[in-house]
């Protein structure tokens, strides 16, 4: 959600950013079935996971609604209510207008602290009273025109079932009302991505069907002395919001590793991500091959393995390739700046998802939520139909909170799994891929008879239906959650590992094991370790005898 902005560069490399999200997007036709996706990790060290609801609802004339800002609860002012707002389950709603962040920072002086809508504010608005994607754009640029910009610069997904959009957005400063904006809309055969950096650089200023843009998002980069040249040669990621050496590596770096794997020829712009050659990325590329919701979900899970930015190799992975890196991310040796790498699943996350919008399928139908807590490496992303009218408790915003522990919270069941596996991470989150495959698979299986049966009921039976199914499952696969963690714990307590032989544990008829398996350390440690600590050799028996 945050990062720092670009006066701040070298103070962001000495700690790591509070907030900071990964956003990825395919048009319908780059995907395996014709839906819509985008998916969004909410990555923060402040935010507990939940999933929102907000019911539809009617409100008289004159009805005010008070605005707080997401990150942090401060009252920002009053606006006006819609006379109608729509269901919103997380950051879907019941028209499966689906909406994702990213923050970029951008220029510092540009922030309106007099202002009153933030950035979170305008997602779920935005989502209460848009039909498609379009209207969002519509309705989250009215929103900062009327009332203001409070956030730092935003990169919004924005997508209905049929169109993807990225939307980009700074505000003008302190007492200055609004803020400049560009949205591009995604082909249809493409996929993009952002990280917290802004991506939208050249775009067309007479395609009304793909691109829209704030009347005066030049002509205010013109006033404020950031840009001289020709209309057609503007840039507003370079205007508003120019790359630095840790917007590469840290930002860009996870929408690169997403592009490598949709379609392998991406993967020359590693140079570009080290800061070696100034080819930007392209803000969309079309994948080698097409992409499923399930695919997705793993894109999301990604820690940079298989380059050399892997997360699991190296002194901060040993002993057993853990992808946990303390904060802060930045550090100094002998007064030499340095970073950790900072891939797409990280131990922060506060919630993740993966929307699917359909547009063959009643939208109350049509719409999932993938719907996960903390580290997407180790969660499970489960179907929360938009149409549901009721949110699964282990899910619920008031179960528990960032210090308060909840034992039947879903945030903190899956945090206690994924917390006991960074220790023996190599060896946990092949148990914890097993748990993840079989749910999953089981979800994927079921979900196109829901469909079936949901599309044929009349709507309030359908919702009722898809509200029974989704509870169960999150209800369902949270305790198995939860059990997981206990089967770790058994497994691996005290470091030594328990065996197993079709399912279950090897005991004898007194639940005694007959052996353990000692995972002991690879060479690569034991080398280092000796190199380390050469007192640690044992001594022969001959050299005992040379004992003065």
């Amino acid at each position: 959600m945050i990062k720092k902005t670009i006066l701040l560069a070298s103070l962001l490399l000495l700690w790591y950013p509070s907030q900071a999200c990964t956003n990825f997007l395919a048009g319908k036709n780059a995907t395996t079935d014709g839906s819509t996706l985008i998916s969004y990790a909410a990555d923060s060290y402040f935010l507990f996971g939940a999933l929102y609801h907000y019911p539809a609802a009617s409100y008289s004339a004159g009805t005010l609604l008070d605005i707080r800002d997401w990150d942090t609860g401060k009252y920002l002012g009053k606006i006006k209510q819609a006379d109608k707002t729509y269901s919103v389950v997380g950051n879907m709603n019941e028209y499966q207008v689906s909406i994702g962040e990213t923050t970029y920072g951008g220029r510092p002086e540009l922030v309106d602290t007099t202002a009153i809508m933030d950035y979170g504010s305008l997602i779920y608005i935005g989502l209460q009273r848009s039909k498609t994607a379009r209207e969002a754009i519509k309705v989250m640029t009215d929103l900062v025109a009327e009332y203001g910009y409070y956030s730092e610069g935003e990169s919004f997904s924005i997508a209905d079932p049929n169109e993807v959009w990225i939307m980009e957005m700074i505000g003008k400063g302190a007492g200055n009302k609004g803020a400049v904006w560009v949205a591009q809309r995604i082909p249809d055969d493409c996929v993009s991505g952002h990280a917290n950096q802004a991506r939208i650089t050249t775009f067309p200023l007479n395609d009304k069907n793909n691109c829209l843009y704030a009347e005066d998002v030049i002509r205010f980069a013109r006033e404020k002395g950031y840009f001289k040249g020709r209309d057609a040669d503007f840039s507003f990621s370079d205007v508003y919001a120019p790359l630095d050496y840790t917007a590469l590596r840290i930002c860009e770096a996870r929408v690169w590793s997403f592009f490598r794997q949709a379609n392998p020829a991406m993967e020359h712009y590693i140079s570009y991500i080290k800061g070696e050659t100034a080819e930007r990325m392209p803000l969309w590329i079309k994948p080698a091959t097409k992409v499923s919701a399930q695919k997705m979900k793993e894109y999301m899970r990604n820690q940079y393995e298989g380059t050399e930015f892997d997360m699991t190799k190296g002194v901060c992975a040993a002993p057993f390739g853990s992808k946990l890196r303390h904060s802060p991310l930045g550090f100094k040796v002998d007064s030499v700046e340095y970073m950790h790498e900072r891939p797409v699943a990280t131990q922060q996350t506060g919630f993740v998802f993966v929307a699917q919008m359909r547009s063959w399928l009643p939208n109350y139908v049509g719409g999932i939520l993938w719907f996960g807590v903390d580290d997407a490496a180790s969660a499970l992303f489960v179907p929360m139909y938009c149409g549901i009218q009721g949110v699964p408790a282990c899910y619920d915003q008031h179960n528990g909170s960032l210090l308060e522990y909840s034992p039947s919270s879903a945030f903190w069941i899956y945090n206690g799994v994924a917390n006991f596996a960074y220790g023996k991470y190599s060896y946990m989150i092949t148990d914890i891929k097993k748990v993840q495959q079989h749910w999953e698979d089981n979800f994927n299986s079921l979900v196109p008879a829901i469909d079936k049966v949901a599309a044929a009921m009349p709507n309030n039976e359908a919702r009722k239906f898809l509200t029974d199914f989704s509870l169960t499952q999150a209800e369902n696969s949270t305790a198995a959650w939860k059990k997981l963690g206990e089967y770790l714990l058994v497994k691996y307590m005290d470091g030594n590992i328990k065996k197993e032989k079709d399912g279950a544990f090897v005991q004898n008829e007194f639940h005694i094991p007959p052996s353990i398996i000692r995972a002991g350390y690879s060479d690569e440690i034991l080398r280092q370790l000796v190199k380390e600590n050469p007192g640690l050799r044992v001594k022969s028996k001959h050299e005992l005898n040379q004992r003065k």
